[in-house]
């Protein structure tokens, strides 16, 4: 007699991903805990940690975040409160921030409100009502999130438990040998726009003089159209600020990748979080269709391909139909703009799995908007005008390398001010020859316009913004404080597209 998808899980996924990827295997689904046996008094720890992980064959020491048995990340059950302990190990001041959730505002993990870093040593607990679904927690302070302290945060509903349906997190990531700071530093050196200034336009580069200029609309610029999707045509952009020594899928490069061991005929949900510092993936499920079940985490009606879209900072729930034959099925997630990939391999008992290659066979393209205007929630926001709205321009340039929002930094911001019970309209005007991930903790928004045309889309907490492009999102205010909003390009974010929304 088969094993059902659920046990199979139990007894071949985990022994086998185990056994490849030691104690911290990704292919499970939830980790052990002790409490109540519906889980909602458990009391989990969580280790800040410095590591030492092994990338193409080079040793590297990073930061993370583990529970005591040795998983990566946090995997809790339907009905459990975010109850934890965060314990700083290392000799270093930090905080840590969980995406996605909507916590009391004193318990988001942020620095900037008179909220203090936990000192090294230092343990702090949190506890507030979790929200169900894929997300993701990470540092908020420095360059820490390129140093990999970040990991998974798995929230399972009932109707995940009941599904007959085998839990396959990936969490990917963008990889440096050298030091963020350096790397920072190199991008903000003023030679480096001198230099610019005398160069030609190359592939993925902003043609000179087209970026930067704070408040530029660029919609009817000589030269430039912009098709529905948000890619510009006549126009390069700027696709990528940093080059990456390696890209990880769970921790591990296509080198060496996590073969996640499946039932043939089996139906797998994918929980894909884009945790790099600055890389928009595409998704590319290869052979496989997949059908989209979530987005950041809330529920949207299906959509069905094979290769996603996927921005920095936002995840992506795909459920997928395995063929009742044997076989290896590489799901990759390949770097916008170029050809570096990344990956892990599903593959049944027994088969032999060949080596995948870290480069794509073609060069990809830019993640556009088309993916998004044909996401649309599940349970929408309530239908009703906003009660107050307001436009953000997101500014900045590569050369000299700056950000802002308004064309103003943290330091002098333009704050979104709201009170408790509106519903709030904010439109992110992009300016600039990049996209922008932007995010509002806290909250949850509906994608409600592009370029000013209404349509219901997904509920999410991020938001890709392309060039030359306005994005319009809806969120009741229902949770009182302040609260960051910014750009999840890690290096945008420290140059200043960043400010906050204020309940007043």
């Amino acid at each position: 007699m088969l094993l059902s998808r659920r046990k199979f899980l139990l007894t071949s996924a985990v022994g086998a991903t185990a056994a490849l990827a030691g104690p911290a295997a990704w292919g499970a689904s939830s980790s052990p805990a002790t409490g109540s046996a519906n889980g909602t008094g458990v009391r989990r720890r969580l280790l800040i940690e410095t590591r030492s992980i092994e990338v193409n064959g080079r040793a590297a020491t990073m930061l993370g975040l583990r529970q005591p048995n040795g998983t990566r990340g946090l995997f809790l059950d339907p009905g459990e409160r975010f109850l934890v302990e965060l314990d700083n190990g290392p000799k270093e001041p930090t905080i840590v921030h969980w995406h996605g959730q909507s916590p009391p505002s004193d318990q988001d993990g942020v620095s900037q409100f008179g909220i203090p870093l936990l000192r090294p040593g230092e343990r702090r607990s949190y506890d507030f009502a979790a929200r169900p679904g894929t997300y993701w927690m990470h540092s908020h302070h420095g360059c820490e999130l390129q140093q990999l302290l970040a990991a998974p945060l798995i929230v399972r509903t009932s109707d995940d438990v009941r599904a007959d349906a085998q839990e396959v997190t990936i969490f990917l990531e963008d990889f440096l040998f050298r030091d963020p700071a350096e790397v920072m530093a190199a991008l903000q050196k003023p030679e480096r726009a001198d230099q610019a200034a005398m160069a030609s336009p190359v592939r993925g580069s902003t043609p000179q003089g087209m970026s930067g200029k704070a408040g530029m609309t660029g919609m009817n610029m000589p030269g430039m159209n912009m098709n529905m999707s948000g890619q510009m045509t006549g126009m390069k952009m700027d696709f990528n600020d940093v080059d990456f020594d390696a890209y990880l899928a769970n921790d591990r490069t296509l080198d060496d990748p996590e073969v996640i061991r499946v039932e043939r005929g089996g139906r797998v949900r994918l929980r894909i979080i884009n945790g790099a510092a600055s890389t928009n993936f595409h998704v590319d499920l290869g052979t496989l269709q997949g059908t989209v079940a979530a987005v950041d985490g809330d529920a949207v009606q299906p959509l069905t391909g094979s290769r996603f879209g996927l921005a920095m900072a936002q995840r992506i729930d795909i459920l997928v139909d395995l063929p009742k034959d044997a076989g290896a099925w590489p799901v990759l997630a390949v770097r916008e703009g170029e050809r570096q990939q990344t990956g892990v391999i599903l593959a049944t008992a027994g088969t032999n799995v060949r080596k995948v290659s870290g480069t794509a066979v073609e060069q990809a393209g830019a993640v556009t908007f088309d993916q998004e205007l044909r996401l649309s929630a599940l349970k929408p926001l309530a239908s009703r005008p906003a009660d107050t709205e307001f436009m953000l321009m997101l500014t900045g340039s590569m050369h000299p390398y700056a950000w802002g929002i308004n064309g103003k930094g943290w330091d002098n911001r333009d704050t979104v001010k709201v009170r408790a019970g509106q519903r709030v309209a904010i439109t992110f005007h992009n300016t600039t020859m990049m996209s922008h991930p932007m995010h509002l903790h806290g909250h949850h928004f509906q994608v409600v316009a592009f370029n000013s045309k209404p349509f219901q889309g997904a509920l999410r907490d991020t938001v890709i913004v392309p060039p030359m492009a306005k994005v319009t999102v809806a969120f009741d205010a229902d949770n009182p404080g302040r609260w960051l909003m910014h750009c999840h390009n890690l290096y945008h974010q420290a140059t200043g597209m960043m400010t906050e929304v204020a309940y007043v």
